[in-house]
């Protein structure tokens, strides 16, 4: 399995999203630290999910971190995420 398809599915029985993008940015990242040949280091992740109502932006970061605990602690050098709820993203 990728890291893209854990990160999705985790994510995605967590949250029960109503919108996820993850997107591996590594390749913008090679010469620099934690990059590794193959990728699957830097991720960017959009998600929209009603979990993410009331939460500050700190909490919804913490949340997704927690979630990805075990690829943050293994390959995954770095995540950039955008986590709204659904009144904040249009949805």
């Amino acid at each position: 399995m990728s890291a893209k398809h854990d990160i999705t599915k985790k994510l995605s029985g967590a949250f029960t999203p109503q919108l996820l993008d993850v997107i591996d940015e590594s390749h913008l990242h090679e010469g620099h630290s934690g990059h590794r040949h193959g990728g699957e280091t830097h991720f960017r992740v959009n998600i929209v999910s009603a979990a993410f109502a009331g939460k500050s932006r700190i909490e919804r970061h913490r949340m997704v971190n927690a979630t990805l605990a075990e690829e943050l602690a293994g390959q995954l050098h770095a995540l950039a995420i955008k986590a709204l709820a659904p009144g904040e993203a249009g949805i």
